[in-house]
């Protein structure tokens, strides 16, 4: 038997250590020309707009492509408002485990899990949390935005920690011109995958914070495109967005090899359709199997036929 399966043992210890020396001497970075040529090859001839981070967080080694652009997140914005749930969580205007009173009024139309309750359910804000990130739940998300502060409040907090891009647009006063142009938050490839970095390493809101965010973003529902080209017995931290001219992911791998943190986003797409073979969708699953490929040469794993008809 061949690939990770067969030292599946070593591959647990390794993933069950926590490079906790590595989280505080990540090396510099360092750009990687062989990989910035292959990214360059998979994203030509993209009918669109693209940009590309990508980052070996145990070597350094860097690719990059329009990686400081401006794109939409979509609902990549939910990652701004984990973390100032946390952060209002940190200052005690709510805690973990509140109940909260669901009010038909919540609803945001669509497929929601939280929409289909019953107006005046209770609910968990830990559960909340779980939905917006887990199911990608629109109306939990813009409760959970304006339970946290606000898109001011998550701006101002983005802004305190070094961000410079990213921000929330929607339902946030001063962003309406933002807003007509990226939708509900603006970030770069560059920045998110940073902000993923950041909970990995325990510095958003708190260690236990960040803890607590990073597992919650290792359960995800959506997982038919950069995940599925990952081990599905391999961690992965992510958040995925979607409107129809604009798909984007970030992920954060904690590979046997090392952790590495790549961001791929796209925007003016030709392709807006819904299939799995949009065309976005199968750039962002040919580059999450490129780069399991680069960081994980020992390590050889493709999807099983017919994979791709299993995944939501």
């Amino acid at each position: 038997m061949t690939g990770i399966g067969s030292s599946s043992v070593v591959c647990l210890g390794l993933l069950l250590a926590g490079p906790l020396e590595a989280q505080a001497l990540r090396p510099a970075e360092k750009p990687d020309h062989a990989l910035q040529r292959e990214l360059e090859q998979a994203v030509a001839g993209f009918h669109g707009k693209i940009g590309v981070y990508v980052r070996n967080l145990r070597t350094g080694h860097t690719a990059a492509i329009n990686a400081d652009s401006v794109f939409p997140t979509a609902s990549m914005i939910k990652v701004p408002i984990l973390i100032a749930t946390f952060d209002a969580i940190q200052r005690g205007a709510l805690h973990f485990n509140d109940s909260l009173t669901y009010r038909d009024s919540l609803l945001y139309p669509g497929g929601d899990i939280l929409g289909m309750a019953k107006d005046s359910s209770a609910i968990d804000l830990s559960r909340v949390i779980m939905l917006m990130v887990t199911m990608s739940d629109n109306t939990a998300a813009l409760w959970l935005q304006k339970l946290a502060g606000t898109g001011t409040a998550i701006n101002a907090w983005l802004a305190a920690n070094g961000f410079d891009s990213t921000r929330m647009n929607s339902r946030t006063p001063g962003r309406q011109g933002n807003w007509q142009i990226y939708g509900w938050g603006q970030t770069t490839p560059r920045e998110m995958a940073r902000l993923l970095t950041m909970i990995r390493e325990e510095k958003a809101v708190s260690p236990a914070a960040s803890q607590q965010m990073y597992r919650t973003l290792t359960r995800i529902y959506w997982n038919g495109q950069a995940l599925s080209q990952i081990p599905p017995w391999v961690q992965a931290a992510s958040k995925s967005g979607a409107v129809d001219a604009s798909r984007s992911e970030v992920v954060l791998v904690n590979a046997p090899s090392g952790d590495y943190v790549f961001s791929v986003i796209t925007k003016e797409n030709a392709d807006t359709s819904w299939a799995p073979a949009n065309e976005a969708w199968v750039l962002t699953r040919r580059i999450s199997a490129l780069l399991w490929a680069r960081f994980e040469p020992k390590h050889p794993w493709h999807p099983a036929p017919g994979a791709e008809l299993l995944a939501p």
